[in-house]
């Protein structure tokens, strides 16, 4: 496929930008519950919506993109696939390649505000309508930044020390916030199945029921057993390797846990130990879990920990006899470089989860 793929030559009505699979499945949901008529963007495919894939490097998150972009393509939307990071000139050729339809678009959707791809190509828009659709439960925590007006920082980062790169990238990251915020020139909403109680004055929130995904997949075989989910927790440097892997052991011994569903950045080198250590067969997934357990089989229950998927899994599986159980993160398992506020945040996740049935915290030998 050429790196531009699918690009129409109209004006586009509006531009989203993704850099994981998950973002991607939410832009889709988003444009289903808009579902924009053809009369409002004549002649532009997918009522306009051009979807810009800022392709990261990892080679599973890449083969998920690749799958979820044919997906957009079945939908009638246009996708424009960008190597951004395919070399030290490949930023600059992005940009400079996306400048005029950023210039051009009535509209923005973006996947991750966090993201400094994102807030670079956030100073460059006049677009008047900016959209956030959910990049997991990163979502509350910028919800909650911009109500306060503080820097955007991912939750398992906040308490560290600023780099360099930081503090140079810091007028840049101040300018995407002011352009988050709504004013008199400019709309923003937040489409989320997260839990927001309140949002900053202005702010649209817009509740994500994955009906695109209910719409287009399953039901689906349920089968008797139990499926696992796994979490990148050991990857960001929240929680350590060894209490981990004794928590997925015990909890499959539990529940009878046959398969793992791995997340697209989990390690080999720890999905090998999960193998040899639990026995449980280790699943890579080639679509978020949403539509993987919407399409089945599926295990009759669900487990686990802290993460999007325990707000998410409910709305894509609500009908079904499936359960999702989470197990809540022991704080002697957090490492020592873990941020301040990675217990409290983690608590909250699970304590907003509805739908879901909460188990304590598994024993493991420190």
């Amino acid at each position: 496929m050429s790196p531009h793929a699918g690009t129409a030559g109209n004006t586009p009505h509006t531009l989203a930008f993704v850099e994981s699979p998950v973002q991607l499945l939410n832009v889709l949901e988003w444009a289903h519950l808009r579902a924009p008529r053809a009369e409002e963007a004549p002649g532009v495919p997918g009522g306009g919506l051009t979807l810009v894939v800022l392709s990261p490097t990892d080679p599973m998150t890449r083969g998920q993109l690749r799958r979820m972009a044919d997906l957009a393509r079945d939908e009638g939307h246009t996708v424009r696939w960008e190597e951004a990071r395919g070399g030290p000139a490949a930023p600059f050729q992005t940009i400079g390649g996306l400048t005029r339809l950023l210039r051009r678009a009535d509209r923005i959707v973006m996947g991750d505000p966090f993201s400094r791809y994102v807030q670079l190509l956030l100073t460059i828009t006049r677009a008047r309508d900016l959209v956030v659709v959910d990049d997991g439960t990163a979502t509350m925590e910028f919800v909650a930044q911009l109500a306060t007006g503080e820097r955007l920082v991912r939750w398992h980062r906040k308490g560290g020390r600023q780099g360099p790169r930081d503090l140079i990238f810091a007028p840049v990251s101040s300018a995407a916030r002011r352009r988050l915020t709504p004013s008199t020139r400019r709309q923003v909403e937040i489409f989320s199945s997260m839990p927001i109680d309140s949002s900053p004055e202005g702010v649209t929130i817009t509740a994500n029921e994955f009906a695109w995904t209910r719409a287009r997949f399953g039901p689906p075989r349920i089968t008797k057993g139990a499926d696992m989910v796994g979490t990148s927790l050991v990857e960001t440097g929240v929680v350590d390797a060894d209490r981990y892997l004794e928590a997925v052991a015990a909890l499959a011994k539990t529940h009878g846990a046959t398969r793992y569903f791995a997340h697209r950045r989990e390690s080999t080198e720890k999905l090998h130990r999960l193998a040899v250590e639990t026995g449980l067969e280790i699943v890579r997934p080639d679509l978020p879990l949403e539509l993987i357990a919407r399409r089945g089989p599926i295990g009759r229950t669900i487990l686990s920990f802290p993460s999007t998927v325990v707000h998410t899994l409910p709305l894509a599986l609500v009908g079904t006899e499936v359960r999702v159980a989470v197990c809540d993160i022991d704080p002697g398992w957090l490492t020592e470089n873990a941020s301040p506020r990675a217990q409290g945040f983690l608590s909250g996740v699970t304590g907003t989860a509805r739908d879901v049935h909460r188990l304590s915290a598994v024993t493991t030998v420190a």
